[in-house]
């Protein structure tokens, strides 16, 4: 029964007015709401106010949460899920905001096979304890019209619906049967070639952590093509097509074509 009551309550949170003041947030830190078809808008509105309620906000290193903080987080966490029949993130429980970079103390094998320890600077990472930790910095550059292919919101988030398949192997739940497939056959292929240029220093239109892992690859596709929808299309139009079938949404219509005809490029993989 408690899915029930869950139910319940979500559909009372959602026919709540949105805050007009929430409006003006979003209006300023995350443009490309304007853009949302008036159905669309809605339906994002409605979801970050279930959002607020269910996850719970927590400012590391002595940073403050604000209404613009958590708006801006779950706006971009909830444009991913635009036209899904889904749970909202059902296994996230709390966001971590740190005001910028943080270290991570990480464990490393290394190739004699002696574990060690060791601090690495990060702007987000998905934990396997219902959180998700990000930078405010990155995640407020993430939110606004920069076609620069970064978002640590959406990366993050785009984890946690691989994850929602039972693993973090690139290969989320899909709408259909029938789409496994094509999605495994045209990711493995652009995922292949992200390796083989990044390793071979080629210059590529794509961030090459994308080729450390499956899931790393599905994260860092995602963030390109919220961000830069124009030249994913246009680059790499299977890898876009499969997308845009997952998320049920061509972003196109909401971002910005980059002042700048040529797609990014990212610096080879040291």
């Amino acid at each position: 029964m408690g899915w029930l009551w869950r139910e319940w309550r979500r559909r009372r949170i959602r026919g709540r007015e949105f805050p007009a003041e929430w409006a003006h947030i979003l209006a300023r830190t995350f443009p490309r709401i304007l853009r949302l078809s008036d159905a669309d808008r809605a339906e994002l509105e409605s979801r970050i106010q279930v959002f607020f309620i269910e996850k719970r906000f927590e400012g590391a290193a002595d940073f403050e949460i604000t209404d613009e903080v958590r708006l801006s987080i779950a706006a971009q966490a909830c444009l991913l899920l635009l036209h899904h029949d889904t749970g909202d993130y059902p296994d996230l429980l709390s966001i971590i905001v740190y005001p910028g970079e943080y270290l991570a103390r990480q464990r490393v094998r290394d190739e004699i096979g002696l574990v060690r320890e060791t601090d690495q600077v990060r702007l987000g990472e998905t934990g396997a304890r219902g959180a998700v930790v990000v930078s405010w910095d990155a995640a407020r550059r993430g939110a606004s019209d920069e076609n620069d292919g970064h978002s640590v919101v959406l990366h993050e988030f785009a984890h946690l619906l691989d994850a929602e398949a039972g693993g973090f192997d690139g290969a989320p739940r899909l709408p259909r049967r029938s789409m496994y497939e094509s999605w495994s056959r045209i990711l493995k292929d652009e995922y292949a070639t992200l390796q083989r240029r990044a390793a071979s220093g080629e210059p590529v239109d794509l961030n090459p952590y994308g080729a450390t892992s499956p899931a790393e690859f599905f994260a860092v596709a995602t963030e390109s093509f919220f961000q830069e929808p124009h030249a994913l299309s246009q680059n790499h139009p299977a890898l876009f097509e499969e997308l845009a079938h997952f998320y049920r949404q061509d972003p196109r219509g909401f971002m910005p074509p980059s002042s700048s005809s040529a797609p990014p490029q990212y610096p080879p993989v040291s």
